[in-house]
């Protein structure tokens, strides 16, 4: 007795096998071009993504600006999201750059201290100082105090 065989497994042209040889074609080819987009976006010079200090945000504008250092990029930028949003997102972000950037940590301190002045310039003392935090030890609580008295 012959045993009939599914005309369809015998050619092995179902839908499932042009679907497996697609794929098989595909998917190499779309791992390859996104593992090679991720990899050209990897910041692989270790300085921090914050785009404030960037080069392309200081190229942009004036040639003065151009030749400001980073820390003063840094300082306004932080000065205008304290009065934007309040200086607890200004602190967060200047501890973020200063991780990011060691760099940076020489000047956290008169940054953090113009944040403190700034603060109380915009919420007064008694509020300013309640957005104390230890970023750069305690010199926004001395920019608090310093524009207070």
């Amino acid at each position: 007795m012959k045993h009939s065989m599914n005309q369809q497994t015998r050619r092995g042209r179902g839908p499932a096998r042009r679907i497996g040889r697609t794929l098989a074609f595909v998917l190499p080819v779309v791992l390859v071009l996104s593992g090679t987009l991720a990899v050209t976006r990897v910041n692989w010079s270790g300085n921090s993504t914050d785009p404030v200090l960037t080069a392309a945000d200081t190229s942009v504008g004036s040639p003065r600006a151009a030749k400001r250092a980073p820390q003063d990029v840094l300082r306004d930028k932080l000065l205008t999201e304290l009065q934007e949003e309040d200086p607890g997102v200004a602190l967060t972000h200047l501890q973020q750059a200063v991780n990011g950037r060691p760099s940076l940590a020489k000047h956290c301190a008169s940054i953090a201290r113009a944040l403190g002045q700034a603060a109380v310039r915009v919420y007064g003392p008694t509020r300013a100082q309640s957005y104390a935090r230890p970023v750069c030890d305690t010199a926004f609580a001395t920019g608090v105090a310093a524009a207070h008295s």
